[in-house]
């Protein structure tokens, strides 16, 4: 018997991501007839969100775009549009810097995030519209959907899944969807 995938209809929109019971850093990521388990953040979910609190944000989030490592040699496909990471992308984390939760070119001299990084966790990374239009200082920066580590051990504050995860979900994602971290 022939094994196959079930892939989401056309009119699915929103990913949901909710805490699985007794354990506060791994939840269930489901996109359609898809489920995948997930990492949260080690300071759990959080409706108040705060930089450096390691929550992921009790939050209904767009997805802005989609970077890759630049040692995969295809780019995978994605409706959403994926760019390559290079050695010199950031992002500033630092709330007294005026690139607050933006990307930046290194070196940067306020607090940031090396992109290219060697623990392959942002080998595929989708950026999550979380305090990015209307940046509040000190609300969160840097919260994506990457890959997680082996184990699924804690995020920063991000959501993570398997990369063979993020191979099955990368060709439905696109503008107009949204990630909804639920609790």
């Amino acid at each position: 018997m022939k094994k196959t995938i079930k892939t989401p209809r056309k009119d699915t929109s929103v990913m949901t991501v909710r805490r699985m019971p007794g354990s506060p850093h791994r939840a269930l990521l489901a996109f359609g007839p898809l489920r995948f388990p997930a990492a949260i953040g080690r300071g759990g979910i959080s409706a108040r969100k705060r930089e450096g609190d390691g929550a992921t944000p009790l939050a209904v989030m767009p997805l802005a775009g989609g970077l890759v490592r630049g040692r995969l040699p295809i780019l995978p496909s994605s409706p959403l549009g994926l760019r390559r990471i290079r050695p010199d992308d950031g992002w500033c984390d630092d709330p007294r810097a005026p690139n607050y939760n933006r990307p930046v070119r290194l070196p940067f001299s306020g607090s940031h995030e090396r992109l290219r990084r060697e623990d392959r966790i942002y080998d595929i990374v989708v950026v999550l519209d979380w305090n990015m239009r209307c940046r509040v200082k000190g609300r969160g920066s840097a919260v994506f959907f990457h890959l997680a580590r082996p184990g699924f051990e804690p995020t920063a504050g991000c959501v993570a899944v398997a990369p063979s995860a993020m191979r099955v979900l990368l060709p439905h994602l696109r503008r107009g969807v949204r990630l909804a971290v639920l609790g």
